[in-house]
């Protein structure tokens, strides 16, 4: 293990935890299989114990995933653990992942119990947890503002339990790379049995510094295993972003000296998919995956680039994956065509009619702009997807007319529970008018948090994609929409939303996080 370095992905527990990024039980799959391309060494599937849905989720991508060990998150208890175990039975390689906190703060105002319960309640969780499986992970929640001392009993004590691998958790983004780096390290010299398990960084990005806390922990501390997700998906500021952290190990391999089973290639695909699904959008600028990573404006950078590639790229992009969403079907193209795309980019349909409905949708799109695109293709996909749920609410059609000094107005249609609904409303602009139409007809007293909306790919006639978020209650939802009419994408988004909003399947992300 020296020189391999373990790459555990959490974007389909800790990443579902940002508001509104609650995923579907097929969504979670659609990413799940991703992961196993991007060859992703662990997925953390979800938190068995949390819902219904979240057990259900996991033990679907534990009997599909064959090459990736798939983990659930457990409380110390013995019903979390027993649930995990359960969700967990059918995959080829599993691992439970307990936790229970050990800063001074959480056990006094959250736990309400003595350290010497919290070290009891984690050694008798670990010796539970090995009852089901010897690949047992666990770890000290707020670990980054423990006192070191309890810290160490705590960590010794669970290692002779049976766990194997130890995460050092900065749950709320305090650390600060040498200071954290320093702590891996301290952790690891001062346990006595710390040689037999794998040392573990789990960082925030509240200050910002979680890819440098992370990669400290590495360098520094001598950690082998990074936990991340895909975009720095995450509650509040986000975790440590898989795409970041794996090309600094691969463009800086001179630095770390460490090896990565990754496939790189795979890494905006993944970026854009979680993005699609999640209703996050990637900010322009971010690095690895934004649409400007390798974007050069300035002359001078232009000049440099033309004549020599490494004088402004460290990386180049095809090696992260952008080449591969190159235009590959249009207006021509065929159904057996569409369906080998559709094999390539890991999409698998539940039954041929389904894969029909999508053929037809996408015909309808080639009849409306000229080049089809990868994410084009997502897009269908994730359409199609709504539909074949059976959502209570479905976009039928949408007009709408706006013009300079006139005040908009906007027709919508849709169908909730198999009945029609027309609603009709006049806006501070076109998409205003068409959000007040859909109220107007379902009155959902949700409250507007974000609009946002994205070009799926490049040009005038790109599809838009259009994110809406919405709070009753303390519920938090996103609604994704698409189509060439940004309008009715917006009508698609906010369906999409109100769907999720009063789904009694959809869960309340679970607030429980190392």
């Amino acid at each position: 293990m020296a020189d391999k370095l373990i790459i555990f992905d959490t974007t389909l527990r800790d990443g579902e935890q940002s508001p509104g990024a609650s995923m579907t039980r097929d969504e979670k799959i659609r990413i799940a299989r991703q992961l196993e391309r991007l060859r992703v060494d662990v997925i953390e599937a979800g938190f068995a114990a949390s819902s219904n849905g979240d057990f259900e989720s996991i033990r679907a991508i534990a009997g599909i995933v064959k090459d990736s060990t798939v983990c659930s998150l457990a409380r110390a208890n013995d019903r979390d653990i027993a649930r995990a175990a359960e969700a967990l039975k059918g995959a080829n390689s599993s691992r439970i992942h307990t936790f229970i906190a050990t800063s001074p703060l959480h056990m006094e105002k959250k736990l309400r119990m003595t350290p010497d319960q919290v070290l009891e309640q984690a050694r008798l969780a670990v010796r539970y947890a090995r009852q089901f499986t010897d690949n047992i992970e666990f770890s000290p929640e707020d670990g980054s503002r423990s006192d070191l001392d309890f810290l160490c009993r705590v960590l010794e004590a669970v290692i002779s339990e049976g766990a194997t691998t130890i995460n050092v958790a900065d749950t709320v983004g305090y650390g600060v790379p040498e200071l954290y780096g320093q702590l891996v390290r301290t952790l690891r010299e001062r346990v006595p049995n710390s040689d037999k398990a794998v040392w573990s960084v789990h960082c925030h990005n509240d200050l910002g510094m979680a890819v440098a806390n992370s990669l400290a922990g590495v360098k520094l501390g001598g950690a082998r295993q990074i936990e991340c997700t895909i975009n720095g998906l995450g509650e509040r500021a986000g975790n440590t972003a898989l795409e970041e952290v794996v090309m600094a190990l691969k463009t800086r391999k001179d630095y770390f000296g460490l090896e990565l089973g990754i496939d790189t290639t795979q890494i905006v695909p993944a970026s854009k998919l979680v993005s699609q699904i999640t209703g996050f959008t990637v900010q322009p600028n971010k690095a690895v995956v934004g649409a400007n990573a390798f974007a050069h404006a300035s002359g001078i950078h232009q000049d440099g680039v033309l004549k020599a590639r490494d004088t402004y790229e460290i990386m180049r992009a095809e090696d992260v994956g952008w080449t591969a969403n190159k235009i590959v079907l249009g207006k021509l193209s065929g159904r057996n065509a569409f369906k080998q795309r559709l094999q390539e980019l890991g999409i698998e349909m539940e039954s041929e009619s389904d894969v029909n409905a999508a053929f037809a949708r996408f015909k309808e799109l080639a009849d409306q702009k000229a080049e089809i695109f990868d994410e084009d293709i997502l897009a269908i996909v994730s359409n199609e997807a709504q539909a074949e749920r059976g959502e209570h609410f479905y976009f039928v059609s949408l007009s709408q007319r706006s013009e300079t000094g006139e005040r908009p107005h906007a027709r919508v249609v849709f169908t909730a529970e198999d009945a029609e609904h027309v609603g009709e409303a006049e806006g501070n602009g076109p998409v205003d008018a068409t959000l007040n139409a859909i109220e107007s007809q379902v009155s959902s007293g949700a409250e507007l948090l974000l609009y946002s909306v994205n070009a799926i790919t490049t040009g005038t006639q790109s599809q838009g994609e259009v994110t809406v978020r919405l709070s009753k209650a303390g519920r938090i939802v996103n609604g994704v929409g698409t189509d060439p009419d940004i309008v009715a994408a917006s009508a698609k988004a906010y369906l999409s939303a109100l769907n999720k909003l009063f789904s009694k399947a959809e869960k309340l992300n679970p607030q429980l996080t190392p």
